[in-house]
């Protein structure tokens, strides 16, 4: 049975699955009105779980080292099985820094993300405004006392021991 979760990170609300939930990921495309060739990131609870899905390289071990937890997603070379199961040559990767969706990510493993919204438009960042919206579409709907800074994560690609920014958001990367 599929599992679509929306929670609370550091940045903006997420809803998620667990990696290899292809029922899951569908429904996630299908609620949010998502083009299926914009992959969506991976959020990871620690390291250990970024390996296991990807290949690190010296210099995402620095960007994660440095920013993570946080509003920092790297992508980064999948993992074959990621690329078998899911179709992703590439994967983007990051540790949140938020206790609640740590504890989710612990529980479920690696989960495949994107923001609360439909595609296209403003995440949503209040929790009323999410329940109204989306509690017949999600399985389980988490709240935080503690506010999201509502800016969209840095996202960097980092697959050959180089850095490029593709999209500027919280963090402030120097190439």
């Amino acid at each position: 049975m599929s599992k679509v979760i929306i929670f609370p990170t550091d940045t903006v609300y997420g809803i998620g699955t667990p990696i290899f939930d292809l029922e899951g990921i569908d429904r996630i495309y299908s609620i949010k009105k998502r083009d299926k060739s914009k992959p969506l990131a991976c959020l990871c609870c620690d390291l250990n779980q970024i390996k296991s899905i990807a290949y690190v390289n010296e210099k995402s071990i620095e960007l994660i080292n440095r920013y993570l937890p946080g509003a920092l997603t790297i992508i980064l070379k999948s993992k074959e099985e990621i690329k078998e199961k899911i179709g992703y040559d590439t994967i983007g990767v990051r540790i949140p820094d938020n206790k609640i969706a740590l504890e989710i990510l612990r529980e479920n493993g690696p989960m495949l993300t994107t923001s609360v919204n439909d595609s296209g438009s403003n995440p949503i960042n209040e929790y009323d405004e999410i329940v109204i919206k989306y509690s017949n579409l999600a399985d389980e709907i988490y709240m935080s006392d503690n506010k999201s800074s509502n800016i969209s994560s840095t996202v960097v690609m980092c697959i050959d021991d180089t850095i490029k920014v593709l999209r500027e958001g919280e963090i402030k990367i120097d190439v």
